[in-house]
């Protein structure tokens, strides 16, 4: 089950690994994506840290961690390909696996209805 936040990132839970993204609603705010600044395999990230940046056509926007945790692997293929984001941002558009510290922190993320309603407030 997916989780998302109020910065538009999804988080997808797989054991003790996270799989994080971009959601399909902040690709489409952003338009094109031309770049994806990935972030270092085996860094450790705190949640709510500058994950990466993704670059648009239009803007550069920050990626913000869900959780807390080692960076485990990083999706590749975006740097040849950074438009996968915008054809598939919940799926093959994965940015990161994080190998979770604390999945409690999971627990204070958004259900899909809860950040459904956050888009429609924007």
């Amino acid at each position: 089950m997916k989780k998302y936040t109020k910065s538009h990132e999804w988080v997808e839970l797989d054991g003790t690994v996270a799989i994080i993204g971009i959601t399909d609603h902040a690709q489409e705010k952003l338009g094109d994506i031309v770049y994806v600044d990935l972030p270092e395999e085996g860094a450790e990230i705190s949640k709510g840290d500058t994950l990466c940046s993704v670059e648009s056509v239009k803007a550069a926007s920050d990626v913000f961690s869900p959780v807390s945790g080692k960076v485990e692997k990083t999706n590749e293929a975006l740097e040849d390909a950074p438009e996968t984001i915008n054809s598939s941002a919940e799926a093959d558009g994965w940015i990161v696996r994080i190998e979770v510290s604390d999945t409690a922190e999971l627990d204070t993320l958004l259900s899909e209805e809860e950040y459904k309603k956050v888009c429609e407030e924007e």
